[in-house]
């Protein structure tokens, strides 16, 4: 019940993923990053627990290949799941189950990749990788919004999309970007609107944690939270 893309920014070495999808919570359950190691997704009938472990064998040194690999072969019911991974030297891979009936697909580009299920049609993945490829003179958080927005235009999926989520990790040990729109109708543009007001916010919480005492907190500001 979802469509996807996890890249690697060759620009500045981030991860990201952006996912949408008519089921409710997609961004706690399935897009995965760490700074300096890469991506991982995990769809269709979604295991959760695949999606630390699946970080855990990059941050090791596995490929994207190596990790999807492994995460089909200890699956407890591979032939249902669907997984993606971007490694840190940007290598991807995707995996779909045999046991998947709905309409789904995958598709790899330059540092990315794309997966989906219960697709309108199977070009829904190719068509999330090209929206990437061809907004690469954005930001790189806006080439994964370009993405999914792509897919939606593709004919998304069978049932109305009602969540979207946008996870971007940098050089910090947490993500730089982890916004999250649940249960809207129009959930995509809710996340371009979301990204849109965050966005200037970004070098001010990393300040946050690293330079508190450097911040001028005497307005009272979203910023200051």
């Amino acid at each position: 019940m979802t469509f996807s893309l996890a890249a690697r920014d060759p620009q500045t070495g981030m991860f990201g993923v952006s996912i949408a999808t008519s089921a409710v919570a997609v961004g706690n359950r399935c897009p995965w990053v760490r700074a300096g190691v890469g991506a991982v997704t995990t769809q269709h009938r979604t295991d959760i627990r695949s999606g630390p472990v699946g970080i855990e064998l990059l941050t090791r040194g596995f490929t994207a290949r190596q990790t999807v690999d492994f995460l089909a072969a200890t699956n407890d019911f591979p032939q249902e799941r669907q997984f993606a991974a971007v490694d840190r030297e940007g290598g991807v891979a995707f995996y779909n189950g045999a046991a998947i009936e709905c309409i789904h697909a995958g598709h790899a580009g330059n540092q990315c990749v794309s997966t989906g299920n219960l697709l309108a049609n199977d070009e829904v993945p190719r068509r999330v990788v090209e929206a990437y490829e061809a907004a690469m003179d954005l930001p790189f958080a806006e080439r994964l919004l370009a993405a999914i927005r792509g897919g939606l235009y593709a004919g998304g999926e069978t049932k109305p999309i009602m969540a979207a989520a946008l996870l971007i990790a940098d050089r910090q040990s947490w993500p730089l970007v982890d916004l999250r729109v649940d249960w809207k109708e129009e959930p995509i543009t809710e996340l371009e609107r979301l990204w849109e007001f965050y966005k200037p916010y970004q070098q001010h919480y990393i300040n946050q944690v690293i330079a508190p005492h450097e911040l001028d907190l005497t307005q009272e500001s979203p910023m200051n939270l």
